[in-house]
């Protein structure tokens, strides 16, 4: 007897429809075809046992099943309900007039209970699109998959529900999320927040204006500054995620199997912080078995670089042109796939190996020509992909115990969140371009137009500075920001004068 299930393969952030083809007929051999990974291949012995725990039968006979298309290569443990389901329904075990309404996975333990799955939202995502009536999975990701609208989604413990929900036995409950009820409950919760930075004023304003303009920023400072305290916190005045973003961003991390419990939808902007050890395949994502990687992971949020001259030469390298592009795509012999990667960088480091350079108090213990060798680790292409250089400077601690609490991250939230609605409506009609770190050298001349004051002192600053070139059209960019957050139409010359302070690097005595 021929049977087909439906499952689906997760390719990139996306799904694919599988076909399980199963024909059971005279013979005693189990034949598995149709690209399967190996974990897949041992599928039968989970199955097996799963069928003794529930008092099923394997069939006595020669089984043959075809996973299509054949030629997607078909991997890990989520087809096993599918592949038990199409194997008893062939047996004449239990109904088959249900099976082809339903996407089916999930993979079983040995006493046939169902264990959570990677890729559960794009799999739901896909099975609305091609017009199924709903989709079955272990429980622990049916609220994830629920997110989906108009598809009835049943979360099940093991496979004997599955069966009697099929045969029309048990009536499994669809589990029904509130997509916008969901999105609107976590958007204002945030643990961190910039009131508990004591002082830092400058470096807090220079993050207000990366976070309004989607601006890369590096940070460079001695050790216990509060580099890593104020990056952490960046996400907190980031604008808050719109619905379309949540979910894309929701299926990036279902994908890579970091959902878990009661999480349905992200509702905060990402923040991940990979330690410098990290692979250039681990940062930027692939594999034998293709995974997005920290970049894609921090999509629509921020990736938060610590101690950046540690990382490997060829981790930082990797990452230029994912900065231009918003986008990576991995390309291998066997596959091609594209993550989204549209993240914001923020980086830090310390401005020497032992980390007292140009410290106010402490004397540097470096030689001479180390801290250059030490700085120009980072390369000048993906510098040039950073648009701020800001110092920190240690606060004093009779500061630290005087200076009043600042002002909370709700209230500079507000402002990042005015000056991208100015920007969205200036870049309504680019495709791809959200905010002004995105511009290019045609809506740059387009946008940022200075008056003869502004262009005056930005000459000065490239001349005296010994600024580099690369710095002119970063200047012009974070100035626009600038003045959006002062809602000005009009670039000032105050607003260039402020743009010109944060370019440290490019300075003569830094990076030569």
């Amino acid at each position: 007897m021929l049977v087909k299930t439906i499952g689906a393969a997760v390719s990139g952030i996306d799904a694919v429809i599988i076909t399980i083809e199963v024909d059971i007929s005279r013979g005693i051999r189990f034949f598995l075809v149709g690209l399967p990974d190996s974990a897949v291949k041992e599928s039968q012995q989970r199955i097996e046992s799963a069928f003794r725990a529930f008092k099923f039968e394997w069939p006595g006979h020669r089984i043959v099943i075809n996973m299509a298309p054949a030629d997607i290569r078909k991997e890990g443990s989520a087809y096993d309900l599918p592949l038990a389901i199409g194997i008893l329904a062939g047996s004449g075990q239990m109904n088959v007039d249900k099976i082809g309404d339903y996407v089916i996975m999930g993979e079983l333990s040995l006493d046939g209970s169902l264990k959570h799955i990677k890729g559960a939202l794009p799999i739901a995502v896909k099975a609305k699109d091609a017009g199924f009536k709903g989709v079955i999975m272990p429980l622990e990701n049916a609220r994830e998959a629920a997110v989906v609208k108009s598809l009835d989604v049943y979360g099940a413990s093991n496979i004997s529900e599955v069966v009697d929900f099929l045969n029309g036995k048990e009536n499994l409950s669809p589990t029904i999320v509130d997509t916008e009820a969901e999105f609107m409950k976590g958007l204002e919760t945030c643990d961190l927040d910039f009131t508990d930075v004591k002082g830092q004023e400058s470096v807090k304003r220079a993050l207000e204006i990366a976070a309004a303009g989607g601006h890369n920023i590096i940070m460079i400072g001695p050790p216990g500054s509060g580099k890593s305290m104020l990056a952490k916190r960046l996400a907190s005045i980031l604008p808050p995620l719109e619905l379309n973003e949540a979910l894309e961003t929701t299926k990036i991390h279902s994908v890579a199997g970091k959902l878990f419990g009661e999480t349905a939808l992200l509702t905060q902007r990402p923040f991940r912080s990979p330690h410098h050890t990290i692979s250039d395949v681990a940062l930027v994502g692939g594999g034998t078995y293709p995974q997005p990687g920290e970049i894609s992971l921090a999509h629509n949020g921020v990736l938060f670089l610590d101690e950046l001259p540690e990382f490997k030469r060829t981790v930082l390298e990797v990452m230029r042109q994912p900065l231009e592009d918003r986008r990576i795509s991995v390309s291998r012999a066997k596959f091609s796939i594209d993550y989204p990667a549209s993240f914001m960088l923020v980086a830090s480091m310390n401005p020497c190996p032992c980390g007292y350079y140009n410290h106010p108090e402490k004397k540097c213990m470096c030689g001479p020509g180390i801290v250059k060798k030490y700085l120009s680790r980072i390369s000048g292409p993906l510098l040039d992909r950073i648009d701020l250089h800001i110092e920190v400077v240690p606060v004093p601690f009779n500061k630290l115990a005087e200076t009043p609490p600042s002002e909370k991250s709700v209230v500079v939230r507000e402002r990042v969140t005015k000056a991208r609605q100015i920007q969205q409506k200036r870049f309504e009609n680019q495709p791809n371009v959200y905010c002004n770190a995105q511009m290019s050298s045609r809506l740059l001349r387009k946008h940022v137009i200075l008056d003869i004051q502004g262009s005056t002192i930005l000459k000065n600053a490239m001349e005296k500075l010994d600024l580099s070139a690369r710095a002119y059209d970063r200047i012009l960019k974070v100035s626009r920001t600038i003045a959006d957050l002062e809602a000005s139409e009009n670039i000032l010359p105050q607003h260039v004068s402020e743009a010109v302070q944060y370019r440290n690097l490019d300075r003569s005595g830094w990076l030569g």
